[in-house]
């Protein structure tokens, strides 16, 4: 086991000029409360304070505002949006997110977007990593009402046998899409934490082990890989699966001791730069033309395979802390 202290990764992360950047080490990688003194000192502006935070926060509206994008517009809707929040760990309970909260789930749950979705050879086929993203913000954001239990509901209820969901209306597809299935996982997982619900939990390890009998990105019937690209660092991966992701969602449900995940864990570890960080490899977001698809008003750090990323490296190392891979002291 590596330890890592104060004087080296940590110490940057923390120094970092990004308050966000702080705020998600604390919270994630040092398991800092939200009462803890440094916390509430770093957060008591941090809407203000921090570019990124700003940045998003401006693309959502406020109490009485129309918000002039879908929730599901990429990636400036109110979707993507609190989903992000949710990832840097902002700070839960901001009452002034329940707009965007309503936004979120009167598009999740209105039935002109359920019907669109077909039940083919008693498969229900839906963008079920929607339902999961939505899910997960509002829980983790902790601005969720009794609605996010129709949501659970319908993953539960709709979840295909091989544990995981799929949107191909193509009758010949019978397996679960890794996309639409890892951020469900998240989501029922978390809401497990919270709701200690056994119906639920058994949906949560049903749909992990859809990606560790893979050992998460090798086919079962050739043990090839799946997808080169899943084995590239991204950040944020939106809806996209890369194997940090994936690593991060079984660390949340408690898997990543499993020995199927070794070699995933192997792969992440050699990327590792000198500095102790780790890169961004591949992005799915562009950041300087609003009127193009795919814009992020947030500003998410250097693309660059030399160069240390500050979000990908805090994952990074959370999934090895919780691997037993290193040690945290600080």
């Amino acid at each position: 086991m590596i330890a890592l202290t104060h004087d080296n990764i940590i110490e940057k992360l923390l120094s970092s000029k990004e308050p966000a950047i702080k705020l998600k080490t604390y919270i994630q990688l040092l398991n800092y409360k939200y009462e803890t003194e440094e916390v509430i000192r770093l957060t008591k502006n941090i809407k203000e304070t921090s570019t990124i935070i700003s940045s998003l926060f401006s693309y959502l509206p406020k109490e009485g505002e129309q918000s002039k994008y879908h929730a599901y517009t990429k990636w400036q809707g109110a979707h993507w949006i609190l989903a992000s929040l949710a990832d840097i760990c902002y700070p839960p309970g901001d009452s002034s997110l329940i707009p965007s909260r309503d936004s979120e789930l009167e598009w999740l749950l209105g039935s002109e977007r359920w019907k669109k979705f077909p039940i083919i050879d008693d498969r229900k086929r839906f963008c079920a990593s929607q339902d999961g993203n939505g899910l997960y913000s509002i829980l983790k954001l902790k601005i969720y009402d009794r609605r996010v239990k129709n949501i659970v509901s319908r993953l539960v209820d709709h979840q295909w046998d091989d544990g995981g969901w799929n949107c191909d209306k193509k009758p010949e597809v019978i397996r679960s899409s890794y996309h639409e299935s890892l951020i469900p996982l998240r989501a029922l997982n978390l809401y497990n934490e919270i709701f200690n619900d056994s119906r639920v939990k058994i949906a949560v390890d049903k749909c992990a082990e859809l990606f560790l009998k893979r050992k998460l990105f090798r086919r079962l019937s050739d043990n090839e890989i799946i997808k080169n690209e899943w084995l590239k660092l991204h950040y944020p991966p939106f809806w996209h699966y890369d194997i940090l992701m994936a690593l991060k969602v079984l660390a949340e449900t408690n898997k990543i001791t499993d020995s199927r995940c070794i070699e995933a864990i192997d792969i992440l570890e050699s990327k590792r730069l000198p500095d102790g960080g780790f890169p961004t490899e591949s992005k799915y977001f562009q950041p300087n033309n609003i009127d193009k698809s795919h814009f992020s008003p947030a500003n998410w750090g250097s693309v660059n395979k030399r160069l240390m990323n500050e979000f990908v490296t805090i994952d990074a190392l959370y999934v090895l802390k919780e691997a037993k891979r290193i040690d945290l002291n600080y």
